[in-house]
């Protein structure tokens, strides 16, 4: 018995602990994205990539107008320490001391700024053979002791200062020298996004048609299913399966046409062209008519003989029960309405931003703001986060039983 409990127990793990992990596979691009529209330009293309914003701490020290980055420096005594860079693309050589044989000891080597070094031997310069080349020989104070060095190989480099010490100084390649981050934010991306090329402008217009296109659907599709479920007149049903048939019919069909029947009305460039055609569906009252065919007669029956009106019933009885399916095709409508691109490119000027929507919006930022990537991230983000919390919001009612939501009503 004991045994069994276990292995159940151990069967419930396993598969939370799978799909845990599938979810956060799911999850991790828009753990991407937020994260980044977060972010600076700057931290956006640091290398290798990090999920969570940075930026690079800075220090202001007397003497110096800026704040100065901190950088990870490892001296030449191999200890680690945060100093403030200074000065940056100082060329410099690294020398190595000459051995017996006339060779560079590259395990002894050291930087030095070519002044602080001088030529042995002057206007006559003392040189050796290096890699089939001659090269001067030059006298670097190592220590506080004049050795003989060649330089090996030529760089640049940064600068850098104790912040605790200003006199303290050194200098080390800056590509090599880690800079000292600490976890941060940048809400103000979403505000510039905002403010840019009238984004605010698009983001009310798509929520306006958007509202306007869910109540419109919801109440034709309300309307048409619960004629077609209840009402009987001639030709209901084959009425039905050609309104039905329709939903075969390709959007790319109906471009032409549609554009043509804007064009005529003058609607072209003006937001009804982006709700009146879209207010009817054939999904949707399809969706509706099979609900309402699975609500109980018999509760009908029982409001006609009490008096109750058509629309009564449907006000009353039907709609209250409907909830699930109301739910699932005002989400359905809610994501096609706020995601629609093809229409509203077609229907509406780039250029004209009082009917813009965010899709377009998005669409020109991507080539404006091509070398800010936070700021296009922030924009996505902007699109995405209203459809993700109301498909949250309605999930639930996916999973409701038809049949026990139409006998609790």
């Amino acid at each position: 018995m004991a045994k069994n409990r276990l292995l159940r127990i151990l069967t419930v793990l396993t598969s939370y602990g799978v799909l845990t992990f599938f979810a956060l596979v799911m999850l991790f691009p828009f753990l991407v994205m937020l994260f980044t529209s977060l972010k600076t330009p700057a931290d956006t293309f640091s290398y290798p990539p990090r999920l969570l914003p940075r930026e690079q701490i800075t220090v202001t020290l007397p003497g110096y107008e800026r704040p100065l980055p901190l950088h990870l420096v490892e001296h030449e005594e191999g200890r680690t320490q945060p100093m403030a860079l200074v000065e940056d693309n100082i060329r410099v050589g690294i020398f190595a001391p000459l051995q017996p044989d006339g060779s560079p000891d590259r395990s002894r080597v050291v930087m030095r700024r070519f002044g602080e070094v001088r030529v042995v031997g002057g206007e006559d310069p003392k040189t050796v053979l290096l890699d089939g080349a001659e090269v001067p020989v030059y006298e670097v104070n190592v220590d506080g002791e004049i050795q003989e060095m060649v330089v090996i190989s030529r760089t640049a480099v940064g600068r850098f200062v104790n912040p605790d010490n200003p006199s303290e100084s050194v200098l080390a390649n800056v590509r090599l020298s880690p800079p000292v981050t600490r976890i941060t934010a940048h809400p103000e991306n979403y505000l510039t996004v905002v403010n840019l090329l009238g984004f605010d402008r698009a983001l009310t217009n798509t929520a306006l048609i958007t509202i306007l296109t869910v109540i419109g659907q919801l109440t034709t599709s309300v309307l048409g299913g619960y004629a077609f479920a209840r009402l009987k007149f001639p030709g209901r049903d084959s009425l039905f399966l050609v309104y039905l048939g329709t939903v075969m019919v390709p959007f790319v069909v109906l471009i032409i046409p549609l554009y043509q029947l804007m064009v005529a009305i003058g609607w072209v460039n003006s937001m009804p062209a982006l709700i009146l055609p879209w207010l009817y569906t054939a999904y949707g009252t399809f969706l509706m008519r099979q609900f309402f065919i699975t609500i109980p007669r018999e509760v009908e029956e029982a409001a006609l003989i009490d008096g109750a009106s058509r629309l009564t019933i449907l006000t009353r009885i039907f709609l209250p029960a409907s909830v699930p399916a109301l739910a699932t095709l005002a989400t359905f409508t809610f994501l096609y309405a706020w995601n629609s691109f093809f229409w509203p490119l077609v229907v509406v000027n780039t250029g004209n931003t009082r009917a813009q929507v965010l899709t377009l919006a998005l669409n020109v930022l991507r080539g404006r703001a091509s070398d800010s990537p936070n700021l296009i991230l922030a924009g996505a983000a902007i699109s995405i986060i209203p459809p993700t919390i109301v498909f949250a919001l309605a999930q639930r009612y996916y999973v409701e039983s038809v049949a026990s939501s139409g006998l609790k009503g």
